[in-house]
């Protein structure tokens, strides 16, 4: 991976700053953040500057509405990963926390972005402030306390600071599409996996340590991955063909259960994955899952045996799904390295 990770906007080398970056909550990386990123790369490639990503850990959604239910769709990781594969040289990952949520939307563009004309930078001297050269933010971008900044806004701050801005028009796709992280949610809330794939530009995945279970599914002989949703937002309860990418790479279809299982009810949803044809101990190793298709709804059923005719069933479906996906077109599919 060659993107560098730059945890913080305070004391940087000169050397990590006087980026053209792209700013916002990119959660998703979807093909809407891709072109905020392409007009934040044209302007580097165009004053042959490095390429960033100006994002917050902890999401601000998180931070102002804890109680919020789970809503993030990808890990840091896979943020890191989506951004390497775009090309991104640095990804300016900012700590969301008191101080930051109380800024002003000018102490946010003078103090944290701070471009060449008020960063406090000088030859062997550390830098407060990123000091980028340009940002580019989506025409509905808002930042500082009370979100009272706007694209306008932050144009007129850089000028003060020394940087440009390009604000970048909504973006749908050529079937009218909306391209946004809502528009994710609601296509993964509805088990519609085609859609939230054609906003994504790759399926949604879920990343997690494979955990023990019950292991219930090995007296049926249907061993499962049993991996816990953490702060991913939950997609249709039900059945999903998927393909799993395990941590030597190996990418292995299966089927797998995402939800309460209302047969046996879990406390916490859980995805659980049958690997075809696999045989292997992955416990303690970390895997990521692509929900490629959605199969059907949770159900319960009369025992073990008609369970496991269902999961014969739901398997050669899935089997038929995966091989309608790998026959798509490479751009429907594409995902970075």
């Amino acid at each position: 991976m060659s993107l560098t990770v730059i945890p913080d906007w305070r004391d940087l080398a000169p050397a990590d700053t006087g980026a053209a970056v792209a700013i916002g909550a990119f959660d998703g990386v979807h093909r809407g953040h891709q072109a905020v990123i392409d007009a934040a790369r044209a302007v580097a490639t165009a004053r042959g500057l490095p390429l960033g990503v100006v994002s917050f850990e902890p999401h601000p959604r998180r931070w102002f509405q804890p109680e919020a239910a789970p809503f993030r769709l990808m890990s840091p990781g896979q943020m890191e990963r989506a951004l390497d594969g775009l090309g991104v040289d640095r990804l300016y990952r900012l700590p969301f926390d008191a101080d930051m949520a109380a800024m002003t939307d000018q102490a946010f563009a003078l103090e944290v972005l701070g471009g060449p004309q008020v960063a406090r930078s000088a030859v062997g001297q550390k830098s407060n402030g990123l000091g980028i050269a340009h940002a580019a933010v989506g025409f509905d971008f808002t930042f500082g306390k009370g979100r009272s900044g706007s694209p306008e806004a932050l144009a007129r701050y850089g000028e003060t600071a020394g940087f440009t801005v390009s604000p970048v028009a909504r973006v749908d796709d050529a079937h009218g599409l909306k391209l946004s992280s809502s528009a994710v949610r609601e296509a993964l809330q509805a088990g519609d996996m085609a859609r939230a794939t054609a906003i994504l530009g790759r399926p949604f995945a879920i990343e997690g340590e494979v955990i023990h279970g019950d292991k219930r599914g090995r007296t049926i002989g249907v061993p499962t991955l049993n991996i816990a949703l953490g702060d991913y937002m939950r997609p249709a309860f039900g059945v999903y063909a998927t393909r799993t990418r395990l941590a030597d790479g190996r990418v292995i279809d299966g089927v797998a259960s995402l939800g309460v299982r209302p047969m046996y009810l879990l406390e916490q949803p859980l995805l659980e994955v049958w690997l075809f044809d696999f045989d292997g101990d992955l416990y303690g190793q970390t895997v990521e899952t692509d929900l490629v298709a959605f199969l059907r709804p949770e159900a319960t059923f009369d025992g073990l045996d008609a369970l496991k005719v269902q999961i014969e069933s739901d398997a050669a479906a899935a089997r038929a799904a995966l091989a309608v996906s790998a026959g798509a077109s490479p751009a429907a599919s594409a995902r970075p390295a």
